[in-house]
């Protein structure tokens, strides 16, 4: 009872009466306003209302306030496409009548009225179909007359159909559009009786945003109808392709009602855009709008993304400027027997519908008899017949190759009459269906209401085409990517070259399967960037104040890569790794030691065997000579002993080129501080001999007594011993060893040995610095004592040379990168060792050689002049 009341108060809101008459029991009332007939109407036991364009404009009235306003009237152009739509309708409520399975012994009517894409139309309309079309109506407690219709079929755009849904969900009315696609008629508890048999926009937008990204089109300019349609669909668009990273240079609107200057300023915006694809989300009255204007002055050659709105539109295909477009469509269909049903409209009804007269006068360019005075005909005008054959003509109405909102009325038709089935009748699994046609006026008040129950239960396939709605009253959604082609006689066509379905995992919904003819009939995928892509090697800088699409490509830095096109960042490489000139990258860092096949390390080995192969062929003339004064003169034991270090001393610095291990770092240094210690003590002892030697010849000195041949010994012994334990310590205590260096230089490895203990190395050096020191200052002191053959003076230029050499040594070791440390180390080796040999032994090796009549011992004791020397 308290529905009854409810919907007592709505009506009587509706029709501006005062809620306090309802004490008064029953109430007479009159309709305000003049009831529109339907543009189409058939009776039955049932009427399903529909709702269609087939204007675009209402006539604008201006009220006198003086006198009732007249009705509102459609008016401009009619679209033939959208009786089509209505055609359909009829066509399938024809078949239901004639099913025994489906309302057997039922006959369905329909009321068909024009919205004219208008919201006070639809409105209006709306409450007819609420209200009734009865001029006075007699309200009591019982309410007798409800709803007129079962359900609503339309409207054929969103805000249209989101007006309607208002007034129809507040008495739960079902309402099914076969194309009215805003997201936002899934809210159900706005529009909770609002069904629909095409996809909701939210799934074109995420479709068209994935389209977008498969190209690579991340710069792209957006128009739309500034309507729910249009408003609310681009909204979902750019969220959609802001999560696929897409920029959009701009984003216009207008409505096909606005002032010719706004069109101009949104034509305007598009032509002087650097995008060059342009999504349009956009009702085709409005985009034909905006290319009246663009035939003023033609934008640059875009390629145009389409909604389903427009982009199967066969009225849009005269414009040359959609070619290559892609858009969004629904599935084609076939509907059987439709075709023949469209040719052929009967006489009686053609002449009965004011609507279909319209249609038939603006096809054949004629009159309907009764539209036109004898007077016209008198003149030329063309009188219709009626028998005119809709075969002849190609217009929207008669194409039926492209069957897909058509379809959609369709099915919304059938989905109206299987939800009346399931409330009126009983099925049987052994007989035909049991339906009872009276129980509409039993329970008028609630059978709108089981018919919108039964309606969320639909489940049915007709024509091979599955029909049921989910929990928002939304399809399933799939597309058809349609690619608007030339043919070869240059007609427009629309080739369908791909697919989209949301039921699909994510990530496969989108598939292509034919090539795509672009924009001026290219090929090739038409580039729209705001930048153009960062190679490999480079980063991603947003420009300051721009959209993130715009940016500079940066390249890595020092000892970073980016192996990604579009890197937003690069990342360095690993410690031992180094990119490649192309920073695109990391390859293992080139390890640098002192190799026994560069030319550096080669010119050291020779010097080195060529300085071990001198000192043994010294030794094999000293040998050969040994029993000759002069080698005789100079300490042969400790000659021989000198030539055996310097040998070492030589070939001590082999240990140094090569790759390093942990055995020959070890070698190196050690070999080396032993053998110099070895060589100098040698030279020390020398030194030592001829200081003796010449303090003997004082009288009553015994001197030489004490350092004789076991003290001088004893001597090198002892020196060579202090370095061999310290040496010792080192390799205990902190030995050398191999390490990779890339502190010198970041993109290659300096393969070295560590010292371990750099003390200890010092200390090496320094102990040979002092015994050189030591033997310096004594060669010196011996330098002017009387003798031909004074080896103190050879003994002095070595160890000045030795010196010399040692401590430029330390600046340039210390200063030196890399290998070229070793090469200093090896050189100063090389170079002390020569310079002694040299000095020590060449002039005796002359003597012996080249002089040899001063090889006598006269001669080595000044007895007999000297020349040479």
């Amino acid at each position: 009872m308290w529905i009854s009341q409810a919907l007592v108060l709505v009506l009587l809101l509706a029709f501006g009466l005062n809620p306090s008459v309802l004490v008064s029991g029953s109430i007479h009332c009159r309709l305000r306003g003049i009831s529109r007939p339907p543009a189409l109407f058939r009776e039955g036991d049932f009427v399903i209302g529909g709702v269609f364009s087939f204007h675009s404009y209402v006539r604008i009235v201006e009220f006198n306030y003086t006198s009732q306003p007249e009705p509102m009237q459609c008016t401009g152009r009619m679209f033939s496409r959208e009786l089509r739509f209505a055609r359909a309708m009829e066509f399938a409520i024809g078949q239901i009548n004639n099913r025994s399975d489906l309302l057997p012994n039922i006959t369905l009517g329909y009321r068909i009225y024009d919205s004219c894409s208008a919201v006070p139309m639809a409105v209006d309309v709306a409450f007819q179909f609420a209200n009734g079309q009865e001029t006075d109506i007699v309200i009591d407690a019982s309410c007798p007359q409800v709803a007129s219709v079962a359900a609503i079929v339309g409207d054929s755009s969103s805000t249209p159909s989101i007006s309607m849904s208002r007034v129809l969900g507040l008495f739960r009315i079902p309402q099914v559009s076969h194309s009215a696609t805003c997201a936002c008629l899934s809210e159900k508890q706005q529009y909770p009786a609002f069904f629909r048999t095409i996809p909701s926009d939210h799934y074109q937008a995420a479709a068209l945003a994935q389209l977008v990204k498969h190209f690579g089109w991340t710069w792209i300019g957006a128009v739309r109808s500034d309507s729910d349609y249009g408003n609310k669909g681009m909204a979902s668009f750019l969220k959609a392709a802001q999560m696929e990273g897409i920029c959009i240079e701009y984003s216009v609107a207008f409505y096909r009602t606005n002032p010719r200057s706004k069109v101009k300023r949104v034509a305007d915006v598009i032509r002087s855009s650097t995008s060059r694809v342009i999504v349009a989300f956009m009702a085709s009255g409005d985009l034909r709008i905006l290319l009246e204007e663009f035939a003023l002055q033609p934008p640059p050659r875009l390629q145009w993304i389409g909604s389903e709105s427009w982009v199967t539109d066969p009225e849009m295909q005269k414009f040359q400027v959609f070619s290559g477009a892609v858009g969004f469509s629904i599935e084609r269909s076939v509907i059987p027997g439709f075709r023949d049903f469209l040719l052929n409209i009967p006489a009686a009804q053609l002449s009965q519908s004011t609507l279909l007269k319209e249609f038939w006068q603006d096809t054949f360019s004629c009159y309907m008899p009764g539209t036109k005075s004898s007077v016209d005909a008198d003149q030329g005008v063309k009188i219709c017949t009626g028998t005119e054959d809709l075969n002849t003509v190609q217009i929207p109405y008669t194409d039926t190759s492209q069957l897909r909102i058509t379809n959609l009325v369709y099915k919304a038709t059938y989905a109206i009459a299987h939800a009346i089935h399931g409330a009126v009748c009983e099925n049987s699994p052994h007989s035909v269906s049991q339906c009872y046609k009276n129980i509409y006026h039993i329970f008028r008040l609630f059978f709108h209401v089981q018919v919108f129950v039964q309606l969320k239960k639909v489940n049915f396939t007709i024509n091979g085409y599955s029909v049921m709605f989910d929990g928002n009253g939304d399809p399933v959604a799939t597309y058809e990517l349609i690619n608007w082609q030339k043919s070869n006689d240059g007609a427009i066509q629309f080739v369908t070259v791909g697919r989209y379905d949301a039921s699909q995992t994510k990530g496969h919904e989108f598939s292509l399967f034919r090539n795509i003819t672009w924009v001026d009939g290219r090929g090739e995928v038409p580039v729209s960037v705001c930048s153009a892509s960062c190679p490999p090697g480079s980063r991603k800088a947003t420009q300051k104040g721009r959209p993130v699409c715009c940016y500079d490509c940066v390249p890595c830095g020092e000892g970073e890569i980016s192996n990604d096109t579009d890197s937003l960042d690069c990342v360095s490489c690993a410690n031992e790794y180094w990119p490649n000139s192309k920073r695109d990258e990391c390859l293992p860092k080139p390890v640098e030691f002192l190799a026994w096949d560069e030319v550096l390390g080669i010119i050291l080995a020779v010097c080195s065997i060529a300085g071990a192969c001198m000192v043994v062929a010294v030794a094999v003339i000293f040998y050969r000579h040994r029993s000759s004064p002069i080698v005789r003169a100079n300490n042969s034991e400790l000659s021989f002993l000198l030539l055996f270090s310097l040998t070492l001393c030589f070939l001590c610095s082999l240990t140094f080129i090569g790759r390093p291990s942990e055995w020959s770092c070890m070698l190196r240094h050690t070999a080396f501080g032993i053998t110099f210690v070895l060589c100098i003590s040698c030279v020390l002892g020398k030194t030592l001999v001829v200081l003796m030697a010449f303090r003997a010849t004082i009288p009553g000195s015994n001197v030489m007594k004490w350092f004789g041949p076991l003290q001088q010994r004893l001597t090198v012994v002892c020196f060579t011993s202090v370095q061999a334990l310290i040496c010792t310590l080192w390799l205990v205590l902190s030995p050398p060893f191999p390490l990779k260096n890339m502190m010198y230089y970041k993109e290659r490895i300096i393969l070295e040995c560590n010292l371990g203990s750099a003390g200890a190395f010092w200390a090496v050096l320094g102990y040979i610095g002092l015994l050189a020191v030591l033997c310096f200052v004594l060669a010196f002191l011996a330098r002017k004592l009387p003798d031909n053959f004074n080896e103190a003076k050879f003994i002095t230029f070595s160890m000045l040379i030795f010196c010399a050499v040692w401590i430029t040594f330390i600046p340039a070791y210390v200063s030196s990168p890399g290998k070229f440390t070793v090469a200093v180390e090896i050189f100063a080796i090389l170079a002390s060792s020569f310079g002694l040999i040299v000095c020590i032994y060449f002039p005796k090796c002359y003597v012996i050689v080249f002089r040899p009549e001063q090889n006598t011992k006269k001669h080595l004791m000044g007895k007999v002049p000297s020349k040479a020397l």
